[in-house]
């Protein structure tokens, strides 16, 4: 496959528009991380609090480790760049295949 940037000609035009993208690339990051510290931090005070039940605390945390997990995968592994599409489709159907399987297995064991 052929890497499909466009150049403008001008070197210097290309160096700028790579550090704005890359300026604003690493804001995103650093915001998504900032969030999952926030996220790991919420869970630790759920964990810690024993106002809830574990009825409440273990749904609650699993859902704030998929929130982090789509941070991870969008922010930090770039499956939201353009070329990502192979992979990302690898990706989810062996989540849903995961996914599948769990609720299969719950269903045998537990009724």
């Amino acid at each position: 496959m052929a890497n499909q940037q466009t150049s403008s000609g001008n070197p210097r035009v290309d160096i700028e528009y790579r550090r704005k993208k890359n300026a604003e690339e690493m804001k995103y990051q650093v915001t998504s991380f900032a969030l999952m510290i926030f996220l790991t931090l919420v869970a630790f005070g759920a964990v810690a609090y024993d106002g809830f039940s574990k009825w409440f605390t273990v749904p609650f945390i699993i859902l704030l480790a998929v929130v982090q997990l789509i941070f991870q995968l969008y922010y930090f592994m770039h499956m939201s760049h353009k070329g990502h599409e192979a992979p990302s489709l690898f990706l989810y159907s062996g989540a849903f295949v995961g996914a599948v399987t769990v609720l299969a297995f719950m269903t045998v064991v537990w009724w």
